[in-house]
């Protein structure tokens, strides 16, 4: 097979790439930057261009057997460019992906297009309710993603919870590094909320069974997120007790400090979004029993299998102890803490 992979030099693109090639795949991938460290180069041919770009996507997509759409972008990023990027730049490539007549697209998209639910398990039939400029921006563009679903185009739509794994910075950053220099680490509340991520493989797994199934499995929406996960002050503990300094989790009075912390976000002086803390206020869970059932698809890693590798990769990958200089861009990059870096003296 022939597949195009947009955002191939991501966390999750790069991963896919490697996948896809592994298997004996040829692979197209399209990125705004070069490709990803490590990624193979048998089998593989990059190009450097944006998805909203439809003549770098005539070049990708031309006589490919189908199409990963990976590339996104991050609810930090400005809103007008959040939406520029999901929602414009899903239409140029379905459209793309029209007219070069690929017959399968394989529509990564989120389990934030259910806001903030309070249905948890929360099935795939459960309405959209978008809270905030990135979750808008991902529920409009899976609306438009599924118009283009008909006789000609298998469209399957992949709603994963956050995902970790090697390669995955981010916020993630943050708890790993004060882990790292022997500091506690602050919750919300008690900690107790249930909250559900997923190991990238997983993930990758996921879209490999899409891409192989029957048309009629495929063209549907599945919620992807760990099978095994416990409460948020577990799976940060298993950090902390990862680290070796005998450090714990401690508990912040929750809603004091939500209200802090969304002064600083609007303030530019924290990287820690509106609609995350919110929901670390409250259990957050997707069912998977549809993937379960059709796809015959069970994650393998459990929350804290993805969150503890992802520390190891990070331990074997940072550099020193610098304060990061990027502004998290990307999900590869690790986060300023802006005046968290200052508060982590108390801890």
């Amino acid at each position: 097979m022939v597949i195009a992979v947009t955002g191939a030099a991501g966390m999750l693109g790069s991963q896919v790439v490697a996948r896809l090639t592994g298997d004996g795949a040829e692979v197209v991938g399209v990125d705004l930057r070069e490709p990803a460290a490590g990624t193979p180069g048998t089998g593989y041919r990059h190009l450097l261009g944006d998805v909203r770009d439809p003549a770098v996507l005539r070049i990708a997509f031309d006589c490919v057997d189908a199409v990963v759409h990976c590339a996104a972008a991050l609810p930090s990023y400005p809103a007008a460019q959040i939406r520029s990027i999901v929602v414009d730049g899903s239409r140029t490539v379905l459209d793309a992906a029209r007219a070069a007549g690929v017959p399968r697209l394989v529509y990564i998209s989120s389990t934030a297009v259910y806001g903030l639910p309070k249905q948890v398990p929360t099935p795939e039939d459960h309405p959209y309710a978008p809270v905030d400029a990135y979750s808008t921006a991902k529920a409009d563009a899976e609306r438009l993603a599924l118009r283009y679903r008909d006789a000609d185009l298998v469209l399957p739509v992949l709603r994963p919870k956050t995902f970790l794994g090697p390669g995955r910075m981010g916020l993630f950053s943050m708890l790993f590094q004060w882990a790292q220099e022997g500091r506690n680490f602050p919750v919300l509340g008690d900690g107790g909320v249930r909250i559900q991520m997923l190991h990238v493989a997983d993930l990758v797994d996921a879209i490999v069974t899409v891409l192989r199934a029957p048309a009629n499995v495929a063209n549907d929406t599945y919620n992807i997120g760990a099978a095994e996960f416990g409460t948020l002050r577990e799976d940060f503990q298993a950090v902390l007790d990862a680290a070796g300094h005998g450090r714990r989790v401690v508990s912040l009075p929750a809603r004091p400090t939500r209200a802090v912390l969304g002064l600083l976000e609007r303030s530019g002086l924290s990287p820690v979004y509106g609609r995350l803390l919110h929901k670390l206020m409250d259990d957050s869970y997707v069912d998977i029993d549809r993937a379960r059932r059709r796809l015959d698809f069970t994650p393998r890693h459990s929350n804290q299998d993805a969150v503890l590798e992802t520390f190891r990769w990070w331990q074997a990958h940072r550099t020193g102890g610098a304060a990061p200089t990027s502004s998290g861009r990307t999900s590869r990059d690790p986060w300023r803490q802006g005046v968290l870096a200052a508060a982590k003296v108390f801890f």
